[in-house]
């Protein structure tokens, strides 16, 4: 397959374009689209056809449920057999935005989306190019992150074309990510509100508004489960190398990185270091990549995958990487990096 490459810098200008992308989404082809968390891989979410080009382009589990995209709460109440109260606070509070909300799915909801599940995850993308392929096709679009299954989601178009050139009819460029992460994804189906998944926006957040949300206490365990939510279940976000996180504070941390370096280094391995802004000029060598400012994490958040890929590029065999605390989207971060390192982490 031939895949289409358009960049989309003037959405007023650029109408046929557009039309061109919805009219692949209406045909039942996948189109990769830039939202504000990372590029998303989509596909007529009413359409199991269609949905199955997902899972195919990416190599994914079909027990891992996707997300519906939305461009309004018309559109979503047309999916889900109730919208409680609590998501009707959320929606105005957060959407559109980095937020999932799960709900009780509506009959013309697909099971291929829900993995057979009877809840159905969506959200409203604030991205102004995500919203207006919705509109124009005139359809909830499902869409996973935009890379192969496993590896490190996309933040920029060139990260799609790396991994889905040949596979899908379009990709959309509209630049940068702005988060970096992928959506929170929140769930209002039980009678204690549960994020099953951390990401841009915080527990902290939540809880401004919904003071009795909990954090899934399954994240990360690596037990065995049905996923209600994408991001549950599997190794996700990994680079081609081995990787290990390591924790502690900051002159036991830089040490013990600096002196595994050498060690793994006096066997022939490659090696790159993944670390904040604040320490960098404490290591050496030349496969130092940083990935933001533990001042700012939300800087790492934004940076975190890119980083990731440029380690790839670089073919290194291992990958050392600096823990960052656990509060605000520091929780998120940590997620996807221990997901990345598949839970191998050193604690100092």
């Amino acid at each position: 397959m031939e895949t289409e490459l358009i960049r989309i810098h003037d959405l007023d200008e650029q109408i046929l374009e557009m039309d061109r992308a919805a009219s692949l989404i209406k045909a039942g082809e996948v189109v990769a689209f830039p939202t504000e968390t990372v590029y998303g891989l989509g596909a007529d979410g009413l359409s199991e056809a269609a949905v199955r080009k997902i899972f195919k382009a990416k190599g994914r589990p079909q027990d891992n449920p996707l997300i519906l995209h939305v461009d309004s709460v018309q559109m979503l109440e047309r999916l889900v057999l109730d919208i409680p109260e609590d998501a009707y606070r959320c929606i105005e509070r957060f959407w559109p935005g980095p937020l999932t909300l799960l709900f009780r799915k509506s009959e013309i909801v697909p099971d291929i989306i829900t993995a057979g599940l009877q809840t159905v995850a969506i959200r409203m993308p604030s991205h102004p190019v995500a919203l207006e392929l919705i509109r124009r096709s005139a359809t909830p679009i499902a869409a996973p992150s935009a890379n192969t299954s496993g590896r490190p989601s996309p933040t920029r178009a060139s990260h799609v074309v790396q991994d889905m050139k040949g596979k899908i009819a379009m990709i959309i460029d509209g630049g940068k990510t702005g988060v970096g992460l992928e959506s929170t994804v929140l769930d209002l189906t039980e009678a204690v509100p549960m994020i099953l998944r951390p990401g841009g926006v915080t527990l902290e957040d939540l809880r401004e508004l919904l003071p009795e949300v909990e954090m899934d206490p399954g994240l990360g365990d690596g037990r065995e489960f049905t996923p209600k939510s994408p991001g549950q279940k599997y190794r996700h976000y990994a680079p081609n190398a081995e990787m290990i996180i390591f924790s502690g504070d900051r002159e036991s941390l830089v040490t013990a990185m600096m002196e595994r370096a050498r060690e793994e280094e006096s066997k022939g391995r490659r090696v790159g270091l993944l670390v904040t802004e604040e320490n960098r000029d404490r290591y050496k060598g030349d496969n130092v990549i940083v990935m933001g400012s533990v001042e700012d994490k939300r800087t790492i958040a934004h940076g975190l995958f890119d980083a990731i890929r440029r380690l790839d590029e670089l073919e290194i065999d291992i990958i050392l990487c600096e823990s960052v605390e656990e509060d605000q989207i520091g929780m998120a971060i940590m997620n996807r990096l221990l997901k990345a390192a598949g839970g191998n982490r050193i604690r100092l």
